[in-house]
């Protein structure tokens, strides 16, 4: 083919894909670059983009597959844009999901727990979580598929399962995000209260829903740019509030004043079990920085990375602050009991401390990083959920429709869906706005957990069909450093939250049983009851409710096929970092 023919090629290429330019390289000493420039005005490019991929037939015959060899290889070829890179997904792992758990929900658990309940479960239910984010990188980096930990449940135990959890998992982002937009007018009624908060409420829908419409790489550097700030902010504080501890303001020196009076724990062991409780949630969307696996251009040098940093999240942004927290606010304080919302900005642990310790200008700074918070949650509920409906799609799981991609690689019914039920975040005019969020929540209050604790069990399934079919971590490519006692530990940890919160809700502190605080707290579970049975009865699957070991599909979703050529590949990688200093492999083993 000519220079010339390669030229047109080419930009009929651009034409389809809707790319502005494109370059070409020859060989030799012809070498050279040209930009074929697409001819179609803003306006078209933008209503192509809309328009569905064009996926080449690879000439796979899926006609003779199973349901489950279909939705193992429909995942693997969903077509979301790789666009994501190294530094997206560490920003994302680092502090994506810093939101009105950590900043606001801290309050809730110090109040309920005292400071030693709050640092005791910030410390397990971090050690849980940093189990689940090894165990779903080592997964994901070996099989970057689309919804990932959704598609996993599918693949290595049971599609129910994959139903069942990927459904509420979405839906727990659905009710997230009006829920975030509600908490942004709340943030801004800290500075005037005059305006009608559903005025903000539709801003501020209109930004979140724009920022997912420009894709995930629109939504990698918003992510990015806010993660650094929230990120800085929390630092900042740490900083702010040794110096007040130590003395620096109207208080004098504190040290551990208040872990002796009113002392270190609240309420005995409910207290420690409802401190338990609100940590979790303040560590929600961690798995986000795995659901992005498939969008990054390199997951098996980006995610590994961004994974690990997830242990510098846990003991620097939730253990450490718990111990300022502890030491510069008494739980006895009122404005935290305001913080069962996870709405009211008044209550926020980092606000009411700067407040105390009479620095006047700190407050309002940290109000606005409580807003660039809340903004960046709202963000990561619509990536977060359109992802995983569209994932449910693909598998056969959901109506085929949601699963609609377009030409920029959006998953665009899903992200409709999601800024569509947004619209919920009206009932910030509502005087019974919380009431319906606590329904709504009452839903999918235990999916969290559940989803974590079905992360580590489909861990240990990959790791036994491993085994079972005469195979090793030596064609692993990322292998989680805790193996499957991390996986096993952190699945404990989680079931035994789980128990805690049943205990806490059927008897709730300082009031006798109660059935409608269970419902409000546990109704997710009779829900995945209903939702699993439902689903193996439709499928006629109920006499089997684990896919058999031997026949688990360890191959279709690599991008690297040929298996003994990636066993080359590892060693390789292995042995040279064996060769390295200590100090080097040290750095590598964390970071």
């Amino acid at each position: 083919m000519s220079d010339h023919e390669k030229l047109v090629d080419m930009a009929s290429s651009a034409r389809l894909s809707g790319s502005l330019s494109q370059t070409y390289s020859g060989s030799g000493s012809d070498s050279y670059s040209s930009v074929v420039y697409d001819d179609r005005n803003f306006l078209q490019r933008t209503w192509d983009s809309f328009k569905p991929i064009n996926l080449e037939d690879d000439g796979v015959d899926t006609s003779k597959m199973t349901e489950m060899e279909k939705s193992i290889y429909a995942t693997s070829r969903h077509p979301l844009a790789r666009r994501l890179k190294a530094r997206h997904l560490q920003m994302i792992a680092i502090g994506g999901s810093i939101g009105t758990g950590l900043f606001v929900g801290s309050g809730y658990a110090l109040a309920m727990g005292g400071p030693a309940g709050v640092l005791l479960a910030y410390v397990l239910v971090g050690y849980s979580l940093f189990a689940v984010v090894m165990a779903l990188g080592e997964m994901s980096v070996q099989f970057p598929v689309s919804g990932s930990f959704n598609a996993f449940f599918s693949r290595f135990v049971d599609p129910a399962w994959g139903f069942t959890l990927g459904l509420l998992y979405s839906i727990s982002w659905l009710v997230s995000f009006p829920s975030e937009l509600v908490a942004c007018s709340l943030t801004i009624s800290y500075w005037n209260d005059r305006i009608n908060p559903a005025v903000w409420v539709a801003i501020f829908l209109v930004v979140i829903s724009s920022i997912n419409l420009f894709g995930v790489k629109g939504y990698g550097e918003v992510e990015f740019t806010l993660s650094i700030i929230k990120v800085l902010a929390v630092v900042g504080f740490i900083i702010a509030g040794i110096c007040i501890i130590c003395g620096v303001g109207d208080q004098g020196y504190i040290g551990g004043r208040y872990w002796h009076n009113p002392g270190a724990f609240n309420h005995g062991f409910k207290g420690v079990c409802s401190a338990f409780i609100s940590a979790a949630f303040s560590f929600g969307g961690v798995e986000l920085v795995a659901l992005a696996a498939s969008e990054t251009a390199n997951p098996r040098k980006a995610l590994p990375r961004a994974t690990k940093q997830v242990f510098w999240r846990i003991s620097l942004f939730y253990v450490t602050t718990a111990v300022v927290i502890g030491c510069l606010v008494p739980y006895t304080d009122e404005r935290l009991l305001n913080g069962s919302s996870s709405e009211d900005i008044t209550a926020s642990p980092f606000v009411i401390a700067i407040n105390n310790g009479g620095i006047n200008v700190l407050p309002d700074i940290m109000n606005a990083v409580i807003l660039v918070a809340v903004v960046s949650v709202g963000s990561s509920s619509v990536y977060g959920c359109s992802r995983s409906l569209a994932s449910l799609a693909v598998q056969g799981l959901l109506p085929k429709c949601i699963g609609y991609i377009d030409r920029n690689g959006r998953p665009l019914v899903a992200i409709l869906i999601t800024n569509a039920f947004g619209l919920l975040g009206f009932l910030a005019s509502s005087e019974n706005q919380g009431e319906v969020f606590t329904w709504f929540f009452s839903v999918c209050s235990l999916a969290a957990f559940f989803t974590w604790i079905a992360i580590c069990f489909t861990h240990l399934r990959f790791r036994w069909a491993l085994n079972a079919q005469g195979r090793t971590t030596d064609e692993v490519i990322f292998v989680s450093p805790l193996g499957i006692w991390g996986s096993l530990l952190g699945m404990i940890i989680l079931i035994l939250i789980v128990i805690g919160e049943i205990w806490v809700s059927i008897w709730p502190i300082g009031s006798p049983a109660d059935a409608e605080q269970f419902f409000k707290n546990c109704l997710s579970m009779p829900v995945i009851i209903v939702l699993c049975l439902g689903f193996k009865a439709y499928k006629g699957t109920l006499n089997q409710w684990l896919i058999p070991l031997a026949e688990i599909d360890l191959d279709t979703g690599r991008r690297e096929i040929d298996v003994e050529e990636l066993k080359q590949e590892i060693a390789e990688d292995r042995a040279r970092l064996a060769s390295k200093s200590f100090l080097y492999r040290l750095y590598r083993f964390w970071c």
